[in-house]
Protein backbone atom coordinates (compact mmCIF):
# COMPACT_ATOMS: atom_id res chain seq x y z
CA UNK A 1 0.00 0.00 0.00
CA UNK A 2 1.45 3.36 -1.01
CA UNK A 3 1.05 6.47 1.05
CA UNK A 4 -0.25 9.63 -0.57
CA UNK A 5 2.03 12.61 -0.50
CA UNK A 6 1.03 15.86 1.16
CA UNK A 7 0.76 17.39 -2.31
CA UNK A 8 -1.64 14.65 -3.51
CA UNK A 9 -3.80 15.06 -0.43
CA UNK A 10 -3.96 18.82 -0.97
CA UNK A 11 -5.00 18.32 -4.63
CA UNK A 12 -7.78 15.94 -3.54
CA UNK A 13 -9.07 18.43 -0.97
CA UNK A 14 -9.00 21.26 -3.52
CA UNK A 15 -10.90 19.13 -6.05
CA UNK A 16 -13.57 18.31 -3.46
CA UNK A 17 -13.88 21.97 -2.53
CA UNK A 18 -14.23 22.94 -6.22
CA UNK A 19 -16.96 20.34 -6.68
CA UNK A 20 -18.87 21.75 -3.74
CA UNK A 21 -18.64 25.27 -5.18
CA UNK A 22 -20.20 24.36 -8.53
CA UNK A 23 -23.95 24.95 -8.77
CA UNK A 24 -26.21 22.06 -9.75
CA UNK A 25 -27.01 21.91 -13.47
CA UNK A 26 -30.45 20.90 -14.69
CA UNK A 27 -30.84 19.91 -18.34
CA UNK A 28 -34.37 21.32 -18.52
CA UNK A 29 -33.08 24.75 -17.50
CA UNK A 30 -30.40 24.58 -20.17
CA UNK A 31 -32.93 23.57 -22.84
CA UNK A 32 -35.12 26.53 -21.91
CA UNK A 33 -32.22 28.86 -22.68
CA UNK A 34 -32.04 27.77 -26.34
CA UNK A 35 -33.37 29.96 -29.08
CA UNK A 36 -35.35 28.36 -31.91
CA UNK A 37 -35.76 29.74 -35.41
CA UNK A 38 -38.52 27.52 -36.77
CA UNK A 39 -38.86 26.85 -40.49
CA UNK A 40 -42.59 26.27 -40.93
CA UNK A 41 -42.17 25.64 -44.67
CA UNK A 42 -39.57 22.85 -44.66
CA UNK A 43 -39.10 20.13 -42.05
CA UNK A 44 -35.57 18.92 -41.41
CA UNK A 45 -36.77 15.68 -39.74
CA UNK A 46 -39.23 13.12 -41.08
CA UNK A 47 -40.14 9.46 -41.01
CA UNK A 48 -39.03 7.89 -44.28
CA UNK A 49 -41.63 5.10 -44.31
CA UNK A 50 -44.32 4.71 -41.64
CA UNK A 51 -44.78 1.03 -42.54
CA UNK A 52 -41.19 0.39 -41.44
CA UNK A 53 -41.94 1.90 -38.01
CA UNK A 54 -44.64 -0.73 -37.49
CA UNK A 55 -41.96 -3.45 -37.76
CA UNK A 56 -39.71 -1.81 -35.16
CA UNK A 57 -39.41 -3.84 -31.97
CA UNK A 58 -38.73 -1.03 -29.50
CA UNK A 59 -39.63 2.32 -31.05
CA UNK A 60 -36.47 3.79 -29.55
CA UNK A 61 -37.17 7.20 -31.07
CA UNK A 62 -40.04 7.61 -28.60
CA UNK A 63 -37.67 7.30 -25.64
CA UNK A 64 -34.22 8.34 -26.86
CA UNK A 65 -34.89 11.93 -27.99
CA UNK A 66 -33.97 14.27 -25.11
CA UNK A 67 -36.76 16.73 -25.95
CA UNK A 68 -39.50 14.28 -26.96
CA UNK A 69 -39.76 15.18 -30.66
CA UNK A 70 -41.27 11.77 -31.46
CA UNK A 71 -44.69 10.69 -30.17
CA UNK A 72 -47.13 7.91 -31.01
CA UNK A 73 -50.54 8.94 -32.34
CA UNK A 74 -53.75 7.16 -31.34
CA UNK A 75 -53.64 5.42 -34.73
CA UNK A 76 -50.21 3.98 -33.91
CA UNK A 77 -48.28 6.28 -36.24
CA UNK A 78 -45.04 8.01 -35.18
CA UNK A 79 -45.45 11.79 -35.21
CA UNK A 80 -42.50 14.17 -35.57
CA UNK A 81 -42.58 17.60 -33.93
CA UNK A 82 -39.44 18.88 -35.64
CA UNK A 83 -40.03 22.39 -34.29
CA UNK A 84 -38.63 21.37 -30.87
CA UNK A 85 -35.60 19.51 -32.21
CA UNK A 86 -32.24 20.51 -30.70
CA UNK A 87 -30.36 18.94 -33.63
CA UNK A 88 -28.37 16.51 -31.48
CA UNK A 89 -28.71 13.64 -33.97
CA UNK A 90 -29.50 11.01 -31.34
CA UNK A 91 -32.60 9.88 -33.25
CA UNK A 92 -30.50 8.90 -36.27
CA UNK A 93 -28.20 6.86 -34.06
CA UNK A 94 -30.96 5.10 -32.13
CA UNK A 95 -33.35 4.25 -34.99
CA UNK A 96 -32.62 0.56 -35.54
CA UNK A 97 -34.30 0.64 -38.96
CA UNK A 98 -32.50 3.78 -40.24
CA UNK A 99 -35.94 5.19 -40.96
CA UNK A 100 -35.52 8.80 -39.87
CA UNK A 101 -34.74 11.37 -42.52
CA UNK A 102 -32.57 14.20 -41.22
CA UNK A 103 -30.88 17.18 -42.81
CA UNK A 104 -29.52 20.46 -41.53
CA UNK A 105 -32.18 23.17 -41.33
CA UNK A 106 -32.04 25.79 -44.05
CA UNK A 107 -29.81 28.78 -43.45
CA UNK A 108 -31.13 31.07 -40.73
CA UNK A 109 -33.32 28.35 -39.19
CA UNK A 110 -32.83 25.78 -36.45
CA UNK A 111 -31.63 26.00 -32.90
CA UNK A 112 -29.22 28.69 -31.73
CA UNK A 113 -26.91 27.51 -28.98
CA UNK A 114 -25.30 30.02 -26.69
CA UNK A 115 -22.63 29.68 -24.07
CA UNK A 116 -22.80 31.22 -20.64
Amino acid sequence: MTMKSEKDIQKTLEARHLGEALPPVFVDDMLMSLKYYIDEDEAHLWIKDHAVCKTCSGNGCLYFCPVGVYTMSEEGKIQVSYQSCIECGSCRIRCEKDNIGWKNPRGGFGVAYKFG
